[in-house]
């Protein structure tokens, strides 16, 4: 089942952060941050938990404006992570829906992310979820001491004018 994600969520939110983060193929970060700062940074409206019958946390996603500037307001970028025991269950297409159909409803016409190309199973969930690649972004950062590419994916709303 898909929740709105909340402070109740955080630390389990904020471990599968850190698993996804320990395993080196989801994201450029070292380390999850606080619940302060990920509270902070993400949109209220547009971030979900996915949690089984006894309440446990599976995964999350949640979404981040890419700009302050008004022609950007309606383009979102995003973080799915599902827990290494959940996957392969359909929790990341879960959550991608609810967040798909949260940011339709608000006039949202554009979710963003950047994939490491090495992350084959996130890649494949993204084009599932009609997500399509734009392009590779070579060497955009440097990650443990090593320069790193990312797959830039987006998702057109075919509903939002």
């Amino acid at each position: 089942m898909v929740v709105p994600l909340t402070a109740a969520h955080a630390d389990e939110v904020l471990a599968i952060y850190q698993a996804g983060i320990d395993e080196g193929d989801a994201t450029f970060e070292t380390t999850a941050p606080t619940w302060a700062e990920f509270d902070a940074a993400k949109l209220p409206e547009h971030r979900f938990a996915a949690v089984d019958e006894t309440g446990r946390v599976l995964g999350w996603v949640a979404a981040t404006a890419v700009s302050d500037r008004c022609v950007y307001a309606g383009v979102v970028e995003h973080s799915v992570y599902v827990h290494p025991d959940a996957r392969g269950r359909g929790v990341a297409s879960a959550l991608l829906k609810a967040l798909v159909d949260s940011t339709e409803a608000a006039g949202i016409w554009t979710i963003q992310s950047g994939i490491f190309p090495e992350n084959a199973a996130s890649l494949a969930v993204h084009e599932r979820a009609g997500f399509r690649v734009i392009g590779r972004r070579e060497r955009i950062g440097r990650h443990h001491g090593r320069w790193r590419d990312t797959v830039l994916v987006e998702r057109r709303s075919s509903t939002v004018a």
